[in-house]
C-alpha cells in the first residue's frame, strides 16, 4: 500500500526516503515486505508522501492491527500456544454470550480435528499435539445451552483450501449440524455482496451478562458489519 501511495505522489524511492530522512534501501525493504516499519516509520512515510488525513488515517489502522498481530505472534512463539488456549477457555467459560465475525477462515470452535491440525501446521512441532487437543477440548461449550453463540463468516472463509477437499466438505458438513443447535446462530455471507463501510476485520466480541449488567470485552476491533439477519447458512456450499 505504501509503494502504491509513493507511485501516486509521483516519488521516487530515493526522493520519499530523503523527505523522511531514511535510507533508500529501508524504504525498498519496507516495501517489498521485506523489513517491517515501526509505527513511527510508517508516520514518516506518510508525512513525507503528504497523505490526507483519511489515507493517513486508514493506513495507520492497519499499521496498527499488523503491528499487534505481529507481537502477538511472537509473543505465542515465545510463551507457547498452550498459553492462549487457557486464556481462550477462560474468556469462554466467563462469558454468556459470543459474537464472532470470521474473515479468512473457520475458527477452531467450529473446525474438524484435521482443520484444527492443518490451521496449527506453521507451529512449533514439540507444541502443536497440545494445542490441538486444548483447541478441540474448547469445543464442548458449544454445548452449554447456557451460552450463545453467534458466528458469521465469509464463504471465501468456509470455502479457504487449507484442508483437502475431502476434508474440507467434511468440515462444511459440521458447519452445518451446528445450526441445529437452539444456542448457535451462523449466518454465511455470499462472495459478490458489496460492503459500503469500507475494509472488513476479523473480530469476536465476548458478552458477559450477570443478571441485568454486563460489559463487552473484544477480541480485536473489525469494522461494522451489514445487517445479517437474513443471511442463513447454505447447506449447499
Amino acid at each position: 500500500m505504501l509503494k502504491h501511495l509513493r507511485k501516486q505522489a509521483g516519488l521516487s524511492g530515493v526522493r520519499l526516503a530523503a523527505r523522511c530522512n531514511m535510507s533508500q534501501s529501508k524504504i525498498s525493504r519496507i516495501e517489498g515486505n521485506k523489513s517491517r516499519p515501526s509505527l513511527l516509520d510508517v508516520e514518516q512515510i506518510l508525512r513525507g508522501l503528504e497523505a490526507s488525513p483519511a489515507i493517513a488515517a486508514e493506513v495507520m489502522a492497519l499499521a496498527r492491527i499488523a503491528q499487534t498481530e505481529w507481537q502477538d505472534g511472537r509473543t505465542l512463539r515465545r510463551k507457547g500456544l498452550d498459553k492462549k488456549q487457557l486464556q481462550l477457555a477462560g474468556l469462554e467459560a466467563s462469558s454468556t454470550t459470543f459474537r464472532y465475525f470470521l474473515l479468512s477462515m473457520i475458527t477452531g470452535l467450529l473446525a474438524t480435528p484435521e482443520y484444527v491440525r492443518a490451521s496449527l501446521a506453521q507451529a512449533p512441532p514439540e507444541q502443536q499435539a497440545k494445542a490441538v487437543a486444548m483447541k478441540l477440548d474448547r469445543q464442548r461449550v458449544l454445548f452449554d445451552r447456557s451460552k450463545l453463540f453467534t458466528f458469521i463468516l465469509t464463504e471465501q472463509a468456509v470455502r479457504y483450501p487449507l484442508v483437502p477437499p475431502h476434508e474440507l466438505a467434511m468440515q462444511i458438513d459440521r458447519l452445518v449440524s451446528f445450526t441445529r443447535q437452539p444456542n448457535i446462530r451462523l449466518g454465511i455471507i455470499p462472495m459478490g455482496v458489496n460492503f459500503s463501510s469500507g475494509a472488513l476485520n476479523t473480530f469476536t466480541v465476548y458478552l458477559v451478562v450477570p443478571c441485568c449488567s454486563g460489559s463487552v470485552r473484544t477480541g480485536s476491533l473489525g469494522s461494522a458489519l451489514p445487517d445479517v439477519q437474513g443471511w442463513l447458512l447454505d447447506p449447499g456450499l
